[in-house]
């Protein structure tokens, strides 16, 4: 597979997977993402509207199973929503779907 040279861009986040980094807002502030959270962005958006579970996230991440790690996707998740989110508490970008997992949608909410 060739290198991933792509760049998402959803509201005023730019997400360039080549550069590993996170750019957010016309001031283009520089967002520390850990290796987790960059893995688990790089999944949700390569599957803009698709439901995921956590054990989907965290096997296309290619991040290690054991037990209980399930929850520390929604952990990772939250900081996400806290860097990234214009409101963390009511995301346009990363969606719950209660019960299954999670859904990254790049489209405004109307």
């Amino acid at each position: 597979t060739p290198p991933a040279t792509k760049t998402y861009r959803f509201g005023d986040v730019v997400f360039d997977v080549a550069a590993q980094r996170c750019v957010v807002g016309e001031g283009e502030r520089v967002v520390p993402l850990t290796p987790t959270e960059f893995s688990l962005l790089h999944v949700l958006v390569q599957h803009p509207g698709q439901v995921l579970s956590r054990m989907q996230l965290l096997e296309a991440a290619h991040l290690g199973v054991y037990d209980g790690v399930e929850r520390t996707v929604d952990v990772h998740i939250h900081n996400l929503r806290r860097k990234l989110e214009p409101d963390p508490t009511h995301p346009r970008y990363i969606h719950t779907v209660f019960g299954v997992g999670y859904r990254f949608s790049d489209e405004e909410a109307t």
